[in-house]
């Protein structure tokens, strides 16, 4: 097995997440669902026609760029009614970039990084206001999908390089292979037809501590000296 590799960074990102009337919401990390639809449309797939040979892919996402929650805030206007008029809110992630994976047969995966190089229909990160920034596909690797996450090179932009720490780890998430400790997630996307869409469920494992990074732009962590022990405890007599 190969894993084709995916760098999805924008200034905004919008990954599903549960929805309650007219709020949207949005996961910290891009989804499996999320991330198969941007391939079909990719390939030119319609959204009632089948998606089984994307849900055979192993998918994993590493978070390289954690990012901003924002919130857009907004009433929308009926053109003949204003009772008819409501609010809106819907949630993004600002500046974030993620590594993922997809594992699966090596001619899938080449005819998937072709079609991400060449769309037949527009990309996007979860939502159409969402367009990815720079390439997104980083090509195929001879290696598992853990390794593919574990071994490349750490995607951060400059500036969150140097704000960052000298020293970090990177959260790692995967489909669990059945002898794993895993979470269950309703994020595996059964169809997207319009009127008949549907989820089924994928066992995730979810590693807070992933990869570890050596971050030589970063910043020294903050070590408290004798002094900083010494002021703490007389401003907590104070109080």
């Amino acid at each position: 097995m190969s894993t084709l590799l995916l760098r999805l960074s924008g200034p905004m990102q919008s990954w599903g997440g549960p929805c309650r009337f007219n709020s949207r919401r949005t996961g910290r990390e891009p989804t499996k669902s999320g991330v198969i639809g941007m391939v079909a449309a990719a390939m030119g797939r319609r959204r009632w026609e089948s998606l089984d040979d994307f849900r055979s892919l192993r998918f994993g996402v590493r978070s390289d760029q954690v990012g901003d929650l924002i919130r857009d805030y907004h009433t929308v206007h009926h053109p003949t009614d204003d009772k008819r008029s409501y609010i809106t809110e819907r949630y993004y992630l600002t500046d974030a970039t993620f590594l993922v994976g997809l594992e699966g047969d090596d001619k899938l995966l080449e005819q998937i990084d072709y079609a991400l190089r060449n769309p037949a229909f527009p990309l996007y990160l979860g939502r159409r206001s969402c367009p990815p920034a720079g390439k997104v596909s980083l090509g195929i690797r001879n290696t598992m999908l853990v390794d593919s996450l574990s071994n490349e090179p750490w995607l951060a932009s400059d500036w969150y390089k140097k704000r960052a720490n000298q020293e970090l780890n990177l959260e790692i998430a995967y489909d669990s292979d059945p002898n794993e400790s895993a979470v269950t997630e309703t994020d595996d996307p059964l169809s997207f037809d319009v009127k008949h869409r549907k989820y089924g469920t994928r066992n995730v494992v979810r590693s807070i501590n992933g990869v570890h990074v050596v971050n030589a732009n970063g910043r020294r962590r903050k070590t408290a000296t004798d002094q900083d022990v010494i002021l703490e405890v007389i401003n907590n007599v104070e109080e």
